[in-house]
């Protein structure tokens, strides 16, 4: 398999067209801090030179009083202006609780992913903490070839590593 670097030393990693599955590790560090606050974390596909967004996941607290949780969604800024903010919350099929510290593992299907065009993408991770800080992971791969390929990017604060294994 052929690796072109893109940005920074993330591997452009080449996978073939058409419907897609992920399946996805994403770790949360446990911060030794005073006041932990597990993180909202949204999860999206973009294309290469589009401004289409395929949200896969957001984990948010959910079902508190005056929907009090939806309130800090705007802090996962990225996502937010990209999409978050022209979506009824909570999202059906890709909402879920806020997670705990450690990987957190989760696969999506053809369903989720859709029919891939071939192009260069980028598999986006953004998490935000209430009195806490943000990241955001760019982990890019190209979607041409035959069979799986698996990429991965490691955080510096909010995220620790993330591994996607995107197969055919």
């Amino acid at each position: 398999m052929k690796y072109a670097y893109g940005l920074g030393l993330t591997p452009l990693l080449a996978v073939p067209a058409g419907a897609a599955s992920i399946d996805l590790t994403v770790n949360i560090p446990q911060l030794k801090v005073a006041e932990y606050h597990r993180p909202y974390v949204a999860i999206w596909l973009e294309q290469t030179g589009s401004s289409n967004v395929t949200n896969l996941a957001v984990w948010y607290a959910i079902g508190k009083e005056k929907n009090e949780g939806n309130k800090w969604l705007r802090d996962v800024r990225t996502w937010w202006r990209k999409t978050g903010r022209t979506l009824a919350n909570p999202v059906s099929g890709i909402t879920g609780a806020t997670r705990a510290p450690g990987p957190q593992r989760i696969s999506f299907g053809a369903r989720q992913v859709g029919a891939l065009a071939p192009g260069t993408y980028e598999l986006v991770v953004e998490a935000a903490r209430e009195s806490g800080g943000r990241e955001l992971l760019r982990l890019p791969f190209t979607w041409l070839a035959k069979g799986s390929a698996t990429i991965n990017a490691e955080g510096k604060t909010e995220l620790g590593m993330i591994i996607a294994t995107i197969k055919p």
